[in-house]
């Protein structure tokens, strides 16, 4: 969507209807993933892309039915293998796209949504693309870190579908979710579509050791866009890091101040320090916890923890920047294999995310999502 935005928000500022093609979900090796929009403007125009060219002009088609009908449509194509091949696929598959009309009566919150991505801002569109009752396919709200604009069609949907929405938006994912009718958590006849215009935050995991493979994997399961990080070349390699998004032979601190200073870092970024090596870790985390990140973990012993802190102290780590560290990292769940830590490690990060207290549900009492 964000490719088709500037064009869209120009239409929809002009008074005109547009149909909006949008990949929302796609099975085996379909050519784009879920959130590539198509853009069909009243003269004819057509802006983006929803498959690389096998079924555009099929959605073009539909796109001008559903301007003039005035109806969404969720359509599911299959892409033949000789399609597939022919954008640079090895093989077929099947994206389900849904086609709506947008223009200023419809979606009367483009404007703020448009404003949003431009200035960074993270922000999500929730529309509801198919339901079992008449008339709500087609509704959508606008959803922020702090604040909501529009409904589903009830105060239930609307809660239910809030707390899963900026739960994706958080981690930048963008897909579907399903309800019962009416938001309930089981059951089916309500699918959502939640476009979240936010980038992906950031794992970056230092030390290239079997807890760190563990790490990535579950990094990558939760969405995040991961970095594995050594400064030696025979460990850090991307057949032992199949998970991670990127492997970088670097030392630690000097990679992370370069990434910090061209503003690849954020506060939504976490930072898993595994080397439990002075030499790479007291330096790393010098620059880790002077940086405004959402998370810095240091794995350790007790031991291990007491000489890193003096260190720490002994470099001029203030109290106050040591108090961002979390170490020995993760929570207290009795972890002993690399899997079983990786699960305590985000637990660690999740729970600090959204302020949770890592305490059983079944000890607590109140809303589970505050």
């Amino acid at each position: 969507m964000r490719d088709v935005l500037d064009e869209l928000h120009r239409r929809w500022a002009a008074g005109e209807t547009v149909g909006v093609g949008t990949v929302v979900a796609t099975f085996s090796s379909a050519p784009r993933s879920p959130g590539a929009a198509m853009l069909v403007a009243p003269d004819g125009t057509v802006t983006g892309s929803v498959s690389g060219g096998c079924v555009e002009g099929a959605v073009y088609e539909l796109a001008q039915q559903v301007v003039a009908e005035r109806a969404p449509v969720l359509q599911r194509y299959g892409v033949s293998d000789d399609d597939a091949f022919a954008v640079g696929l090895t093989c077929g598959g099947i994206i389900d796209i849904y086609v709506q009309h947008i223009d200023r009566d419809s979606m009367p919150e483009l404007g703020e949504v448009v404003e949003s991505v431009h200035s960074g801002q993270p922000v999500a569109v929730v529309t509801v693309i198919e339901h079992e009752r008449d008339g709500l396919v087609g509704e959508h709200l606008v959803v922020w870190p702090d604040r909501v604009a529009g409904s589903l069609g009830s105060s239930r949907m609307d809660d239910a579908v809030v707390d899963d929405a900026r739960g994706m938006l958080a981690g930048g994912r963008t897909g579907t979710l399903h309800y019962g009718p009416d938001g309930q958590r089981r059951g089916e006849g309500m699918t959502v579509f939640v476009n979240s215009f936010e980038p992906p935050a950031r794992l970056l995991v230092f030390g290239a050791i079997d807890f760190a493979a563990a790490m990535a994997k579950m990094g990558a399961y939760l969405g995040y866009q991961v970095t594995v990080c050594d400064a030696r070349p025979v460990f850090a390699t991307k057949s032992r890091f199949p998970d991670a998004d990127e492997v970088v032979v670097d030392w630690p601190h000097r990679y992370l101040k370069a990434e910090a200073e061209a503003g690849r870092v954020d506060g939504r970024t976490a930072i898993a320090v595994l080397t439990h090596d002075p030499k790479f870790d007291v330096p790393l985390l010098e620059v880790a916890l002077r940086l405004d990140v959402g998370y810095v973990g240091a794995m350790g012993s007790r031991k291990t923890h007491d000489d890193r802190f003096a260190r720490l102290r002994e470099a001029g780590v203030t109290e106050a920047e040591l108090e961002r560290l979390s170490s020995p990292i993760g929570l207290d769940l009795g972890a002993r294999t690399p899997e079983e830590t990786a699960v305590s490690i985000a637990a660690e990060i999740i729970a600090l995310r959204w302020s949770g207290s890592g305490s059983r549900l079944a000890e607590l009492s109140g809303r589970i999502h505050g």
